[in-house]
């Protein structure tokens, strides 16, 4: 797949995303219109939309680049946010499936972004059970003796 170079859009004067920020204000359903006639995008194309006009509603500048859908570990380790030999060691787990080409690891971006949602649960998760008034339960049980 060929990858479109990035583009980079400077963020909005103040004024422009304020306006953009209290048109968003409470709402995510945005129309969208190409010649004149209406278009319902696809959910994943939808939030995507969306999650831009909110960045650039916080006076924020943003890039948008495609991603392809089999990964280096050293790109599917940035989008993860984690260290390659981390991501590599996950791999030899068996933990994120990989695919090799030659000697390389080739990692499916799906199973990055699965990961990344697993991740988000679980903080999700332990951050409901530390609000309800419970700790964490410690890894291991210290035992008197």
């Amino acid at each position: 797949m060929a990858l479109i170079a990035p583009r980079m859009t400077g963020a909005l004067p103040p004024e422009d995303a304020h306006k953009l920020n209290q048109a968003l204000a409470g709402s995510d359903d945005i129309t969208v219109f190409v010649d004149g006639t209406v278009h319902r995008l696809p959910p994943l194309a939808r939030d995507a939309v969306v999650d831009l006009l909110h960045r650039f509603s916080r006076g924020e500048a943003v890039t948008v680049s495609s991603v392809e859908e089999m990964l280096t570990t050293s790109k599917a380790a940035e989008l993860a946010g984690i260290s390659r030999t981390y991501l590599r060691n996950m791999t030899d787990r068996g933990e994120i499936p990989v695919e090799y080409r030659g000697s390389h690891r080739r990692i499916p971006l799906a199973a990055i972004l699965a990961w990344l949602e697993r991740q988000k649960v679980e903080q999700q998760k332990k951050d409901a059970r530390k609000k309800a008034g419970g700790q964490e339960a410690p890894d291991q049980e210290v035992r008197e003796g």
